[in-house]
């Protein structure tokens, strides 16, 4: 691998883990005006028209196709569909500092994962980053006073499978690029994605008789911006960062990325909500950063088993 396309794979994590980072912000503001399901359709939207205004400048970027679709539907199924439903049911019962606990440990999932499916290789010290990364957010999330309590373990079981879906989509993803190229991928998620969403919120109001709402968040100026971002950055642009750099990268390097998300919260909260940072998110934050580092810049030339 040459070092103009190293510095390219890893640009393009580190911008998938910012703007990962500040979808949590605007996922807070969106949820001021809108139902978790409505915000998935709404988000989906989004990027969905996204993706046909490109298709307007260079229509042959990408056609549909149903025999490639049904290839994909798998990927698709695990992410956007099961990770973002599990933990949007999940949260109805378990809280969002319980959540951050949970997703932390999906580079471990997925280097399990990737080690049984993909036969991927990490040597004694790369493990042992990933454990120091998963620690520095549970780390924060322990001295913010979350703690997992296990009397909402529906909640907690619906997390896990979330977790556990995106980890699936890591290694599914991982294979599928040595057939489809990103655009085919990301594309084909996206439109599945907004149709199930779509439908399903859209059903949700016919059954409780409040199909006039759906627009209605669309009236909130901070509504519309947070929605774009959601649907446009963090689902059309991230979902085309993500295969590429599996396309390029073992997924259980790719996945410890998503921890360093916790990092760039935190100072998001602290840039627009006037939110404190203290030494223990500092101490974490070093924690999940340096874990990162380790994992993808050391022990590559030791004995991996």
């Amino acid at each position: 691998m040459t070092q103009k396309k190293a510095f390219l794979i890893y640009l393009s994590a580190a911008l998938y883990t910012m703007i990962t980072g500040f979808s949590f912000l605007f996922g807070k503001i969106a949820l001021k005006h809108a139902a978790p399901m409505d915000i998935l359709a709404h988000r989906f939207s989004a990027a969905f028209a996204a993706l046909l205004i490109t298709l307007l400048l260079n229509k042959n970027a990408w056609k549909f196709d149903r025999v490639k679709a049904r290839k994909i539907l798998p990927l698709a199924t695990f992410y956007p569909l099961l990770f973002f439903g599990f933990q949007t049911y999940g949260l109805q019962y378990a809280s969002s500092s319980e959540a951050g606990i949970i997703f932390a440990v999906i580079p471990i999932f997925t280097l399990i994962l990737a080690t049984v499916f993909l036969k991927e290789r990490t040597s004694l010290i790369q493990k042992l980053c990933i454990l120091v990364s998963v620690l520095g957010v549970i780390y924060i999330s322990w001295r913010n006073g979350a703690a997992l309590d296990f009397n909402n373990y529906r909640g907690i079981l619906l997390l896990l499978i979330s977790a556990l879906s995106f980890a699936a989509y890591s290694i599914l993803a991982k294979n599928l690029t040595r057939d489809f190229s990103n655009v085919e991928l990301s594309y084909t998620m996206i439109t599945i994605s907004f149709i199930c969403f779509n439908l399903l919120s859209i059903l949700r109001h016919l059954t409780s008789g409040t199909l006039g709402d759906f627009f209605l968040p669309f009236f909130h100026v901070d509504f519309v911006i947070a929605i774009l971002y959601l649907g446009i950055l963090s689902s059309l642009v991230t979902a085309l960062l993500t295969i590429y750099v599996l396309s390029n990268l073992d997924a259980s390097k790719m996945s410890v990325f998503g921890n360093l998300a916790t990092v760039i919260s935190i100072f998001a909260g602290y840039l627009f909500l006037k939110e404190q940072i203290t030494w223990h998110h500092i101490i974490g934050s070093a924690l999940i950063v340096g874990g990162v580092l380790g994992v993808n810049f050391l022990g590559d030339g030791q004995h991996k088993h």
